[in-house]
Protein backbone atom coordinates (compact mmCIF):
# COMPACT_ATOMS: atom_id res chain seq x y z
CA UNK A 1 0.00 0.00 0.00
CA UNK A 2 1.35 3.11 -0.69
CA UNK A 3 0.57 6.81 1.18
CA UNK A 4 -2.18 7.45 -1.46
CA UNK A 5 -4.01 4.31 -1.12
CA UNK A 6 -3.93 4.70 2.84
CA UNK A 7 -5.26 8.65 2.58
CA UNK A 8 -8.34 6.92 0.31
CA UNK A 9 -9.00 4.62 3.31
CA UNK A 10 -8.54 5.85 6.56
CA UNK A 11 -12.14 6.93 7.02
CA UNK A 12 -13.35 3.05 6.34
CA UNK A 13 -10.35 2.24 8.65
CA UNK A 14 -12.00 4.26 11.51
CA UNK A 15 -15.18 2.88 10.88
CA UNK A 16 -14.35 -0.49 10.83
CA UNK A 17 -15.26 -0.96 7.53
CA UNK A 18 -12.55 -2.41 5.78
CA UNK A 19 -12.12 -5.78 4.13
CA UNK A 20 -9.55 -7.83 6.01
CA UNK A 21 -7.31 -8.01 3.59
CA UNK A 22 -7.36 -4.12 3.11
CA UNK A 23 -6.87 -3.65 7.03
CA UNK A 24 -4.05 -5.80 7.14
CA UNK A 25 -2.68 -3.93 4.39
CA UNK A 26 -3.81 -0.66 5.84
CA UNK A 27 -2.00 -1.65 9.55
CA UNK A 28 1.39 -3.07 7.48
CA UNK A 29 1.89 0.37 6.24
CA UNK A 30 1.09 2.36 9.03
CA UNK A 31 3.80 0.40 11.23
CA UNK A 32 6.40 1.60 8.38
CA UNK A 33 5.44 4.91 7.71
CA UNK A 34 5.32 7.97 10.48
CA UNK A 35 3.75 10.45 7.97
CA UNK A 36 0.76 8.30 7.65
CA UNK A 37 0.95 7.67 11.28
CA UNK A 38 0.81 11.14 11.98
CA UNK A 39 -1.76 11.60 9.31
CA UNK A 40 -4.02 9.37 11.27
CA UNK A 41 -3.51 11.06 14.26
CA UNK A 42 -4.69 14.07 13.08
CA UNK A 43 -7.70 12.78 11.59
CA UNK A 44 -8.58 11.23 14.47
CA UNK A 45 -7.86 14.46 16.82
CA UNK A 46 -9.61 16.40 14.07
CA UNK A 47 -12.91 13.88 14.58
CA UNK A 48 -12.88 14.27 18.45
CA UNK A 49 -12.71 17.77 18.08
CA UNK A 50 -15.26 18.34 15.53
CA UNK A 51 -17.73 16.16 18.04
CA UNK A 52 -17.20 18.79 20.71
CA UNK A 53 -18.80 21.38 19.22
CA UNK A 54 -22.19 22.86 19.60
CA UNK A 55 -24.22 24.86 17.47
CA UNK A 56 -23.76 27.72 20.24
CA UNK A 57 -19.94 27.52 20.50
CA UNK A 58 -19.59 29.04 17.03
CA UNK A 59 -19.86 32.61 16.35
CA UNK A 60 -22.56 33.72 13.39
CA UNK A 61 -19.65 35.13 11.74
CA UNK A 62 -17.83 32.12 11.74
CA UNK A 63 -20.97 29.56 10.63
CA UNK A 64 -22.00 31.72 7.61
CA UNK A 65 -18.36 31.68 6.55
CA UNK A 66 -18.17 27.68 7.32
CA UNK A 67 -21.74 27.05 5.11
CA UNK A 68 -20.56 29.75 2.51
CA UNK A 69 -17.08 27.42 1.80
CA UNK A 70 -19.42 24.04 2.00
CA UNK A 71 -22.41 25.99 -0.36
CA UNK A 72 -18.95 26.54 -2.74
CA UNK A 73 -17.49 23.83 -2.78
CA UNK A 74 -18.71 21.80 -5.60
CA UNK A 75 -18.68 24.48 -7.61
CA UNK A 76 -14.72 24.75 -7.90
Amino acid sequence: MNCNEFVELVTEFLDGALPEDDERRFIEHLAECSGCETYLDQFRRTIATAGELTPDGISADARDQLLGAFRDWKRQ
